[in-house]
């Protein structure tokens, strides 16, 4: 049978149970134009779920992580156990309504240059809005960019494939090759920014990345992090500046950092203590001194 697989979903569940269900109940009781199969990683999670999870689907590949090693360690644990020739990389706390699969291997098959692709994604809440169409460059210094369409209501604007400078980790179908020529996602970064590094060294190797709104996946956000928590804060702080320091040379590289550091990181101080949130302007300046620390940023 695995000869015959074209696809690995791969998810990574932490204390998400009732989520990661209703992911794999989504794709079950709706991918039937590829052969394919569901691993789930279990990132340690409390109570035992990787349990419950084998009891409600015995036929799956259920693999439990002995420590929480992020979002990097739990997919790429998935990866090793895949046998598919498209990875398909989805958040547990997504789900689909309609099976167009066959159409994002299709492109792929008749595009060789393309190593991965990442479809519509739309808030699963009313209005629905999207969420991701496309994500345009970073600029050099500042690493800012934007996400295409993000919150607008999704209409014709939105339905173009095309290429793009990132793939949304929320839900990202990449070529086996790709993997086995880039390498597997780097587990430095352990939340937030190491998709947007792997999308980079793709690129790096000579890959196109597209979007294709052949196919939506509905995408509940946030819901293990929650928004500007205090590990929200941290990672998105040091992360930045990883991605800078390994994807990023020369005076751009310098110029960034020095940016992050101080305009950055004191713009986003002030703006927490004007919110009150007094704590999380503190662990800005935290997050620096952690990626200064870090012992080997190009792991």
């Amino acid at each position: 049978m695995d000869k015959q697989v074209q696809v690995s979903f791969v998810t990574v569940n932490y204390n998400g149970l009732a989520d990661t269900i209703e992911l794999v109940h989504s794709i079950q009781e709706v991918i039937h134009s590829v052969e394919y199969e569901i691993i789930i990683v279990d990132n340690a999670s409390r109570n035992n779920e990787v349990l419950l999870l084998q009891k409600e689907f015995p036929e799956l590949k259920i693999i439990q992580s002995p420590t929480n090693g992020g979002f990097a360690c739990g997919n790429n644990i998935g990866i090793r156990h895949a046998v598919g020739k498209y990875l398909f990389l989805i958040n547990n706390d997504t789900f689909i309504k309609e099976d167009h699969v066959s159409e994002l291997i299709q492109r792929m098959e008749e595009h060789p240059g393309i190593g991965g692709i990442s479809p519509l994604i739309r808030f699963a809440y009313p209005p629905q809005n999207v969420q991701y169409a496309g994500f345009s460059p970073l600029s050099s210094i500042t690493l800012r960019n934007k996400g295409i369409g993000y919150g607008e209501q999704n209409d014709e604007r939105f339905h173009i494939p095309q290429p793009t400078s990132f793939l949304h980790g929320a839900a990202m179908m990449i070529k086996k090759e790709v993997v086995q020529k880039v390498g597997m996602m780097s587990e430095q970064f352990f939340l937030y920014y190491e998709e947007m590094d792997w999308c980079t060294q793709i690129i790096n190797a000579g890959y196109e990345l597209w979007y294709d709104p052949i196919l939506t996946v509905f995408h509940k956000e946030s819901q293990s992090t929650g928004k500007s928590s205090n590990l929200q804060v941290f990672y998105l702080t040091r992360n930045r500046m990883l991605y800078a320091w390994r994807n990023l040379h020369g005076i751009n590289r310098i110029l960034s950092l020095l940016y992050l550091s101080t305009i950055a990181a004191l713009k986003s101080s002030v703006h927490y203590c004007m919110k009150g949130c007094f704590r999380q302007a503190f662990i800005v300046f935290r997050a620096i001194v952690a990626f200064i620390k870090l012992p080997s940023k190009l792991n």
